[in-house]
């Protein structure tokens, strides 16, 4: 075997996609069964609908214009230049990739990992032989861990919440909602379902965080719950390496700072492919540069956007700024619709 990619996310699945389309053998363990759901924003920017469609995968959804910055009487709207983005339930990207997979040839199965060893020609885990190891195993990345790349980081913890509610959007914009001390991205992803994703350092309940969001409240009283509140974090993980002999980390497992940006899917996707070229050219330290010219945007922006949303004054005056100077609102949100690297 080629590659073993452990982890059925969207990173691992357009992982051994990329890998099948190169002619390399590769097979997906993921211990989980079914349809794997997550906490997140579903909201999918023009880059990552383009990067799919390439990929032959075309989840079904609901058009996505741009992006609206929400704050008491304040309003900033940025559309997209370069085509419409989409918002798709979780359930529904990871159906479409898995199906793609499995039409391509690549194996699927349903194992744990809990041991892996190298040697000069390959990986063994838990027995089995392969040439290469990818890890897409998620933002708590045992295997990361395991290799001792994972690298501890108590400050600034931030979670993510989510639910669905029975709703027909009322944009087709993302709208971020901003509080004192917390986010909320509400993304369209059908005719009758909208998602509310929360973003925050305070770990409270789902509802207690809506309740600070009063207009987004109102909107939303009397529809139904089609999810339960849904949770991830510590968001912030950090590796010290993205590969450690002939294992590759790639998309949440590789590291990540926060969802404030919208990019995990994207850059999941790119690092796929730059991993899988990394496998086919024998050059995996190619894929650490690489890893960190496609992150640098994310890294820097997000990084700079958490700094000085921190401070209080300057959260309160980053949605009012944004809509006294729509030029650099709207060039921000091209920067980040755009593939990872371009």
């Amino acid at each position: 075997m080629d590659l073993l990619v452990v982890g059925g996310g969207p990173a691992g699945l357009a992982t051994a996609l990329h890998a099948a389309r190169a002619g390399l053998e590769a097979t997906v363990w993921e211990q989980r069964a079914g349809t794997i759901d997550k906490a997140c924003g579903e909201g999918l920017m023009p880059g990552v609908v383009a990067g799919l469609t390439a990929l032959g995968v075309h989840p079904p959804g609901y058009d996505l214009r741009g992006i609206r910055y929400v704050a008491g009487a304040h309003r900033a709207d940025a559309d997209f230049r370069a085509g419409p983005g989409r918002g798709v339930r979780r359930t529904v990207l990871h159906a479409a990739l898995r199906e793609a997979v499995l039409a391509a040839g690549v194996r699927v199965e349903p194992r744990a990992v809990r041991r892996v060893e190298q040697d000069e020609d390959g990986v063994v885990v838990d027995g089995t032989r392969a040439r290469h190891l990818l890890a897409a195993d998620g933002l708590h990345s045992p295997i990361r861990r395991a290799l001792g790349l994972h690298r501890p980081r108590r400050a600034h913890r931030r979670h993510g919440l989510r639910r669905h509610y029975v709703f027909t959007p009322w944009s087709d914009h993302v709208e971020v909602h901003w509080a004192r001390d917390a986010e909320a991205y509400v993304t369209p992803v059908s005719d009758d379902l909208v998602g509310v994703a929360v973003l925050t350092a305070d770990r409270r309940p789902y509802d207690d965080h809506l309740a600070a969001f009063l207009e987004l409240q109102e909107r939303l009283a009397g529809a139904g719950t089609a999810t339960p509140a849904r949770g991830a974090g510590p968001l912030r993980q950090d590796a010290s390496a993205r590969t450690a002999g002939r294992v590759l980390l790639v998309g949440d497992a590789a590291g990540y700072v926060d969802a404030l940006t919208g990019e995990g899917i994207a850059l999941a996707l790119a690092q796929a492919s730059a991993a899988v070229r990394a496998v086919i050219n024998g050059d995996l330290a190619a894929y650490e540069r690489e890893w960190r010219r496609l992150t640098r945007r994310y890294r820097w922006l997000t990084h700079a956007l958490l700094g000085a949303t921190r401070v209080p004054p300057l959260r309160a005056a980053l949605v009012p700024a944004a809509q006294r100077l729509p030029w650099l609102f709207s060039a921000t949100v091209d920067v980040l619709a755009r593939p990872p690297g371009t």
